[in-house]
């Protein structure tokens, strides 16, 4: 845990963004322990950034998370759907990284309840669905992602084959911002947002 803290402390977002892929990302709940790998996030830098909710150092009750401690967890409501960030910047520099998709680990069976029925790559490849199958609710905004009952644990963290960098998703009309490639992925998962059946590899792009 102390090198995964360290690293939020010290490191660039994008840096934090690929150190997250991978990352175990548990969530205690009544119904038990939900949990997954991630595999799919997208780099957030604010106040530049055209695409961030803190462009310009905007500063709204919303966002107020987003200048909190490098660990805070950021979430925002997008079509109805819950959506998951971390903070990666010392206070007072809002950026931070969004979990687009997770590859399901633990309590999977309660997570495909959560997500009314849906299996496989549908349980959570998208951010609203991870969100919605590992039962994350508005009550964690603001905690901490290394202390609260939704956190990262370092120790069962997987390392991909191969990191792809994209341009990131629905980030349309923001000049350099819509096509840089802050979008990071592992490499044929079969979790990953849009992902082809006919990009999928063998052990889903983890290293053995």
């Amino acid at each position: 845990m102390e090198q995964l803290i360290n690293c939020f402390n010290t490191e660039s977002t994008e840096n934090i963004a690929q150190y997250l892929l991978g990352m175990y990302l548990e969530h205690e709940t009544p119904a038990g322990k939900l949990a997954g790998y991630i595999v799919d996030c997208e780099a957030y830098l604010g106040p530049d950034d055209e695409a961030a909710h803190s462009y310009g150092m905007r500063d709204t009750p919303r966002v107020r998370a987003m200048y909190e401690k490098p660990g805070t967890i950021y979430l925002y409501t997008m079509h109805t759907h819950l959506i998951l960030n971390m903070i990666t910047q010392p206070v007072g520099m809002p950026q931070g990284v969004m979990i687009r998709g997770i590859e399901p680990a633990e309590g999977i069976e309660q997570m495909i309840s959560n997500r009314h029925g849906r299996r496989g790559s549908a349980i959570s490849d998208g951010p609203g669905k991870l969100v919605e199958a590992l039962g994350i609710t508005k009550e964690l905004y603001g905690e901490s992602i290394f202390t609260s009952p939704l956190h990262l644990l370092p120790e069962k963290r997987r390392i991909p084959k191969q990191i792809d960098a994209l341009p990131r998703i629905g980030i349309p009309n923001k000049g350099i911002w819509t096509e840089r490639p802050l979008r990071y992925v592992v490499h044929g998962n079969p979790y990953i947002t849009n992902q082809r059946k006919a990009s999928i590899e063998e052990n889903n792009g983890w290293r053995k």
